[in-house]
């Protein structure tokens, strides 16, 4: 069922450059494959910044969350047989927890997995249904009823399918063809939207796994459930194509947008029609022009909400965005979706959560001078706790599934590729162990500082008994770069325009050297209100504001909203635009600056790399409204009263908390 796209090719001296955007109808077509296929957990083990990532998850909320919210992550829990929580939270914390339990071969917390996996794959019925079976009376802090709903269960089947993969256990596979013959049996009268209406719109995460078990087992009647489930989940394909939903406010929820965005393009593989791949284009297009933000994701606090920078966005929708984009990237190749994905990790995910990853941000906003206990125009409020960092601030869907986004982003640095080689589509540091050719093992350190960095340095190594082995090697050369360099063991190989693929075929010993050189320049984006962000490589900059942190002890609402939440303050001025300047001379007036080394954790203030100097101008009329900055001015405003030039400096997106990262634009004086 899967299929190869064939990219466009052009062969020079052993090296094929792929283009990014060479997906055609006319493509030859391989029924066995898709260009890239996700390695078995485990065999990624993420090294530098990013293991550290990994390891204050391990020691922060991911790794406790059963201590830090045992109302509902304790025994009690419908996953574990329990009379509490029967719905979408137990499965959310695992779904990221096991990926990272693998990926950092942690016996302990592969162990607190165990019960939650080992329950579900045991509760399965004679009908095949697995999961919670009884409803109960409502508890505060608790989702005690919809017990028999389609959507957790597809959390679950994520959980199940990652399981199988770092395990190969094969009850996983009798578990699922018995659940799907239930889904089949029982989805005509009971169908998505029965329960509640949150399976409709994330049906392609069932079809997803629908679809990998076919690709295992060959069950015809699989592609027949795919049919069903399908027909029965909110047609993002037509909505994208021929409706106005993404330029409407309030149209669609913004973690069903996240999901459903993979939607067209999971049904692709069955049905290669080249209007799911328009479609998602579109999609995407109409999406970053209505709602779009300069951190990557686009305004849906809850609905989608416009693109105004004090908008909202839900952390559950940069997770699930990225998910969706790792999916998408496997099926397609396109290199579009790799380049999103690092714009999300390296921007929106890290701004969110708090350095030890204990707390987080339900709703974070790209123009965010003020994080204090406030209602706000949102679409869905909780109390004013949205943009606090705690927790349970906000709501807890979040509190339960941000734990997914930097495990999985780990697993899909690199692929296994349909010509027998082996890719690196997403950068960051690693090592991986893999086959290429014919079963041949092969492992590769990736040794980087990106993306503060532009140097991305591959080695190879193999058995004693392997003298050579040849295989081609993938390596993305993002859309930013403008040209981007090769080097083979110290020797220039290629110089590759950006948005492509370089392709290295060759016979390859141990000990062999990949040098990748991408250079950042400075450029800009426009948004809302014709406002620009500052942009170097994948990472957007914002101004560098003080925070001044006050953890305030919630004994308003502690149930719902947690016994904490941290309001950050800032004494420095926000209020600034910047000085038109043409595109030929931003290196002159922005001036990158770098502290000579990466800590092992960057995002933050203290430890960030790398800022820009640049020079802006205070417009004394922008002011604080309702605890946010106050309604953006356009660019350009004639006769806007400004102050003097100043310097101000921009540091990485991800390592603030208060920020402008969306500048109102000022004529030269």
């Amino acid at each position: 069922m899967r299929i190869n796209h064939l990219f466009s090719t052009l062969c020079i001296s052993g090296i094929t450059l792929l283009t990014g955007l060479a997906l055609h109808t006319n493509a030859q077509v391989n029924t066995n494959q898709n260009p890239y296929k996700e390695l078995p957990l485990g065999a990624i083990k993420p090294q530098g910044w990013l293991r550290e990532m990994l390891v204050r998850q391990k020691n922060g909320a991911t790794g406790n969350l059963d201590k830090l919210y045992p109302i509902v992550m304790n025994e009690r829990n419908g996953w574990l047989g329990g009379d509490g929580d029967q719905w979408e939270r137990g499965p959310y914390w695992i779904d990221g927890l096991l990926p990272l339990a693998y990926l950092l071969d942690d016996k302990a917390l592969i162990a607190k997995t165990k019960p939650w996996v080992e329950w579900a794959i045991k509760s399965q019925q004679p009908d095949g249904y697995f999961g919670p079976t009884k409803d109960y009376s409502y508890e505060r802090g608790m989702q005690r009823d919809n017990s028999r709903d389609w959507w957790p269960k597809m959390v679950m089947l994520k959980v199940l399918k990652q399981y199988y993969s770092a395990t190969g256990d094969k009850r996983v596979i009798t578990m699922m063809t018995n659940y799907f013959k239930y889904q089949l049996k029982e989805l005509p009268s009971k169908p998505l939207d029965h329960w509640s209406f949150w399976a409709r719109y994330r049906g392609g995460d069932n079809l997803q796994v629908v679809y990998w078990l076919y690709d295992i087992t060959g069950d015809k009647f699989l592609l027949d459930l795919g049919e069903l489930i399908h027909k029965q989940t909110f047609d993002y394909t037509n909505a994208f194509l021929n409706t106005d939903m993404l330029s409407t406010l309030g149209s669609i929820h913004c973690v069903n947008l996240a999901q459903g965005m993979k939607a067209p393009i999971i049904y692709y593989q069955h049905h290669r029609e080249n209007k799911y791949l328009e479609a998602t284009d579109k999609g995407f297009s109409d999406l970053r022009k209505q709602n779009g933000v300069a951190h990557g994701l686009y305004g849906g606090d809850e609905a989608l909400h416009g693109n105004n920078p004090t908008q909202g966005s839900e952390l559950c929708s940069a997770v699930e965005m990225m998910f969706s984009l790792e999916s998408m990237l496997e099926i397609t190749g396109k290199l579009n979706y790799a380049d999103q994905l690092e714009k999300i990790a390296f921007n929106a995910l890290p701004a969110q959560v708090s350095d030890d990853f204990m707390d987080r941000q339900y709703y974070q906003q790209a123009n965010q001078v003020m994080a204090t206990r406030h209602t706000r125009n949102f679409d869905q409020e909780h109390s004013g706790t949205d943009v606090c960092y705690g927790l349970l601030s906000g709501y807890p869907c979040c509190t339960s599934n941000m734990h997914q986004g930097w495990p999985k982003f780990a697993q899909n640095l690199w692929y296994q590729t349909a010509d027998k080689g082996v890719a690196a589509l997403v950068y960051s540091p690693s090592e991986v162990k893999t086959t290429v050719a014919n079963g041949v093992e092969v492992n590769f350190k990736e040794e980087t500082n990106y993306p503060f960095e532009e140097s991305i340095k591959f080695t190879l190594s193999t058995s004693k008994k392997v003298k050579t082995v040849s295989f081609p090697f993938h390596l993305r050369i993002p859309e930013w770069c403008k040209k981007g360099s090769v080097k083979v063991n110290g020797q220039i190989f290629k110089e590759a325009n950006g948005n492509q693929i370089v392709k290295i075929e060759r016979e390859w010993k141990s000990g062999d050297v990949v040098e990748l050189e991408l250079p950042m320049h400075i450029f800009k984006n426009r948004w809302y209100e014709n406002s620009v962000s500052v942009e170097r490589g994948p990472i957007t900059y914002a101004l560098k504001m003080k925070e001044e942190v006050t953890r305030v002890k919630n004994e308003k609402d502690p149930i719902e909203y947690g016994n904490y939440y941290d309001e950050i303050r800032s004494s420095s001025p926000w209020n600034y635009g910047l000085i038109e300047t043409p595109d030929n001379k931003l290196e002159e007036q922005y001036k990158v600056e770098k502290t000579g080394a990466v800590s092992n954790y960057p995002w933050n203030l203290q430890n960030s790399p790398i800022s820009i100097k640049t020079k802006g101008r205070r417009i004394p009329s922008w002011q604080l409204y309702n605890e946010m900055t106050g309604p953006l001015p356009f660019s350009f405003v004639y006769g806007l009263e400004t102050s003097a030039e100043e310097e101000i400096t921009l540091v990485p997106y991800g390592c603030t908390s208060l920020r402008i990262s969306q500048f109102p634009l000022l004529q030269r004086k």
